[in-house]
Order: structure tokens, then C-alpha cells, then sequence
């Protein structure tokens, strides 16, 4: 039942903790979701956390928000990769921060349990205990048992994949010029993507961009010695998009030379080898793999509701829904690693569909799922998820891009890559990363692009180990 505005019922969750006290909130993850969550609740509860009344923790393995859309741009040189981190601590004053990993979650017992992130290995073990908890710790990669793929292929969802990708591209540009052995040569100027996502389209457009630039600089290539493969299981690209749009990105792909297999999976990379379905293998020393996302592995080790995706079932409301179809109490989620319902997406087998693991569902969803819990703490109505359009976008290159606004309209080129622009500096959180992004920009159209790799930097210790070699 929904009352003349279209708002759920109000449903009563007991909240105020028997214990006395605060109302502990916990928000596990600081993604999308639960930065944007945290964000909203400080503004609704603001008298409240001032008080006592509430307290909100959030547990996040990194300290800092990454801002994903632009991780093409970090890949290519066009925005420095500090920009595009946010720090959570000084983003939510109001909220304790926790820089830890949650190991288990029992929602029944009202604990979680997390370990302080250390890289020297070092494992201790805390009990969190809380009130209400929001789960949104995102997704991971969805990889496939391809042989190959875990020793050679490159993921692409942090900042560091991103700029490790960039210094990879550059120095196989630096082998190749060097070697003298064709194969080899060859072989590093193969570059491999799978999955033709937002993800992956944008991150493989814009490093052939800046690889295309770079080749200029070396007397014995040329930028039509690089060639640039995007394999894709589905009989399209950028699903997210309608027809028309994607084929237009499919045929500015293949201008650029692009070789782009629809339909087509791959079956090893064994040995850099790449070899897939369509019966075609060669060898290539780059291989990025982009192929959707799957919800955390951690809500695999807990009690809470989830679909047989991994998913925690959710209500319009964004409260978690039980076998029973009711609301769980205390319990919300939101993202990538929820399973929302999609009132505005056609039904798959008789059920209705749940929404796309976008980071414009999750911010969207994030936002709602704070106002419906400061909403439950007053027994005030709940309002259902209802989204917006989609407007999405990516970047193909400098001054290239293919976008969808909010009204249904579609761009491409130049107006659609400022729109891409715009669009994602208003999505940054901080107003200090705004400018600091923007500034990039304008420097960089005054001033070529730099195509100098820092490999180095991955490996610090390095060159001092081996001033202990005789």
C-alpha cells in the first residue's frame, strides 16, 4: 500500500537500543553508496549527531572515496590520479572512519566483525557492535576461470590499476622500440581488452588516444603499428546504451582501426597467448580485463538476505527484505551489491527487474536509503526507489565522447565530451577536487601530453635491493 504521494507506510523498527544510548549507525563500505549515504545522513541528522543521539561509523578498506568515472582519464594522463580520491575523513567530519576490512557480518547477533588493513599480513580480529547497518561494500571484478588470465590480465576498478596500466602501455611502446626481435615487438604492441562496458570501451578509447600521441615520439613506430582488439561475449557494445548510440561508438571504434569481436569470448591467454572462440589466437603482452562486476565476496560470510547472485534483497524502500518478503529490521543496503527493484525495467520471467550496478543507481540509491532511515527513526513514511533516466556517458579519446542526457537526448563528439566533462566534475564530492581537476584540464590544453612512464614507482625498493647483489 502506498499512500496519494506514493510513499510506502511507515514501518515501526524499534531503533532506540534497549541499552540506552546512541543509535549506533555502521555503514560498511566508502564506494559510491556509502560515501553517498554517509554524506546525506550527516546533512538529516545533523542536530542529532551533534548531541549524542546518533553516531555513524563507516568501514572502508582504503581511506579515501575513488571517483570511478574518471579512471579512463587517470589511464590516459589527462587528470593526476590524486585528483580523483576524495579523503573520507575530511569528506564526513560527522562520521568515525574506520580503515579496516569486514571480515564477517551477523546481523542477528547486531556485530560485524573487521581486522585493521596491514600489508606486512598481520591479522586482529574486532567485534563492531551497531544498531542499524547499511551494507554497501560494492562489487569486484567478475573474472572466469580462463587459463592465463590471473597470471597475465589487468583489472581496472582502482586508481592504481589505472595507473599501473598507464606505465604498462608506455613501456611496451619503450620494448617495442628497442627489441630486435619481431615477435616480441609484436607481441607488445597487441593490446587486449574484454568487455565492451562503459569500463572498458572508455579505458581502451582513451589509452589508444594517448598511445597514438606517444608513438609520434619514437623514430621506428608508428601509431598503425599498434593494434588494439576488443573482445565482447554479447552481439554489442555498452548495453547500458540504446542501439543507435552503440552503433555509432561500434563504427568510430572500427575508423580507428579497432578490431573489435562481438560475440566472441576469450578461451586462454596462457603464455600471452591470446586465444578466443571465434578460432583466432596471437600473442600480446597486454591484457585488460573488464568484463562486469559481481557483488563482495563478503556477503557471502554473513546472515543476511541475499539472491541467488550474491546480492542483498532489497525493497523498493531499500530496506532489506527477507524470505518472507518484509522488511528486515535494522538492515538497509544500496549499490552495486544490492538487489533494487527496477519498476521502470521491463520483467525477466515473470519477475520484476532489478536495477544496473551503476554508479548512478548507487548515488541515487544511497541518497534515498538516508533520508527513508532518518525517515524510520521518526516513524515517518518511507518513500520506494523510483529511478531517473539514465544519463550516462563516456569519454572515447580528447574531444571525443558519446553521452545520453537525462532527457533522452544523444550526443556524440566534441559536445557530447564536454557534456561528459561537466558531468562528471559536478559528480565529484569535493568542491576542492573539482577545481583541482579542472585546473588539470585547462593546463592540459595549453601544454602537450605527457607519455613518460613511472613504472619505477611500483617497485620502490628495487633499485636499493640491488645494491645487495654482488
Amino acid at each position: 500500500m502506498e499512500d496519494a504521494a506514493g510513499r510506502a507506510p511507515a514501518v515501526h523498527h524499534a531503533l532506540t537500543p534497549e541499552r540506552g544510548g546512541p543509535i549506533r549507525i555502521l555503514i560498511v563500505g566508502g564506494g559510491c553508496a556509502g560515501t553517498a549515504t554517509a554524506l546525506r545522513l550527516q546533512q538529516l541528522l545533523k542536530a542529532e549527531l551533534r548531541d549524542g543521539r546518533t553516531e555513524i561509523t563507516l568501514v572502508e578498506p582504503r581511506p579515501y572515496l575513488t571517483y570511478q568515472p574518471l579512471l579512463a582519464e587517470v589511464a590516459a594522463g589527462s587528470v593526476d590520479p590524486r585528483h580523483v580520491v576524495v579523503p573520507l575523513r575530511r569528506l564526513l567530519p560527522e562520521c568515525r572512519v574506520l580503515t579496516a576490512r569486514v571480515v564477517r557480518i551477523e546481523h542477528a547477533e547486531r556485530r560485524v566483525t573487521l581486522t585493521p588493513v596491514d600489508r606486512d599480513g598481520a591479522v586482529e580480529l574486532t567485534e563492531l557492535p551497531y544498531d542499524v547497518l547499511v551494507v554497501a561494500p560494492g562489487s569486484v571484478s567478475r573474472t572466469a576461470p580462463v587459463p592465463g588470465l590471473a597470471e597475465h590480465g589487468l583489472g581496472f576498478a582502482t586508481v592504481g590499476e589505472a595507473v599501473a596500466l598507464r606505465n604498462h602501455v608506455l613501456e611496451q611502446l619503450d620494448l617495442a622500440s628497442t627489441t630486435r626481435d619481431p615477435e616480441l615487438r609484436q607481441a607488445a604492441l597487441t593490446f587486449v581488452f574484454v568487455g565492451a562496458g562503459y569500463a572498458g570501451v572508455g579505458a581502451l578509447a582513451e589509452l589508444e588516444d594517448m598511445a597514438r600521441y606517444a608513438a609520434k615520439g619514437y623514430h621506428n613506430l608508428q601509431p598503425e603499428d599498434l593494434r588494439w582488439v576488443l573482445v565482447e561475449a554479447r552481439d554489442r557494445i555498452l548495453p547500458e546504451e540504446p542501439p543507435e548510440l552503440a552503433d555509432h561508438t561500434l563504427a568510430e571504434l572500427r575508423e580507428r582501426s579497432i578490431d573489435v569481436r562481438l560475440s566472441t569470448t576469450l578461451e586462454s591467454a596462457a603464455d600471452r597467448r591470446m586465444a578466443l572462440s571465434d578460432g583466432s589466437c596471437f600473442a600480446a603482452r597486454t591484457l585488460v580485463w573488464t568484463a562486469g562486476v559481481r557483488p563482495a565476496p563478503l556477503l557471502r560470510d554473513s546472515d543476511l538476505p541475499l539472491d541467488r547472485h550474491g546480492r542483498v534483497r532489497c525493497l523498493p524502500t531499500l530496506q532489506a527484505a527477507g524470505p518472507d518478503g518484509v522488511a528486515v529490521t535494522g538492515l538497509w543496503s544500496a549499490g552495486d551489491c544490492a538487489a533494487v527493484p527496477d519498476p521502470t525495467a521491463p520483467e525477466r520471467l515473470g519477475h520484476p527487474a532489478d536495477c544496473a550496478p551503476n554508479a548512478q543507481h548507487a548515488v541515487a540509491q544511497a541518497t534515498l536509503l538516508a533520508e527513508n532511515l532518518a525517515a524510520a527513526l521518526t516513524d515517518r513514511p518511507l518513500t520506494p526507489y523510483q529511478p531517473g533516466r539514465l544519463s550516462c556517458s563516456t569519454s572515447l579519446g580528447l574531444r571525443r565522447a558519446v553521452a545520453h542526457t537525462s532527457r533522452g537526448g544523444r550526443l556524440t563528439g566534441r559536445r557530447a565530451w564536454w557534456l561528459h566533462r561537466a558531468r562528471h566534475l559536478r559528480g565529484l564530492p569535493s568542491r576542492e577536487r573539482r577545481i583541482r581537476v579542472l585546473t588539470g584540464w585547462l593546463l592540459g590544453g595549453l601544454f602537450h601530453r605527457e607519455v613518460v612512464s613511472l613504472g619505477a614507482v611500483e617497485h620502490p625498493r628495487s633499485e636499493f635491493q640491488a645494491g645487495f647483489k654482488p
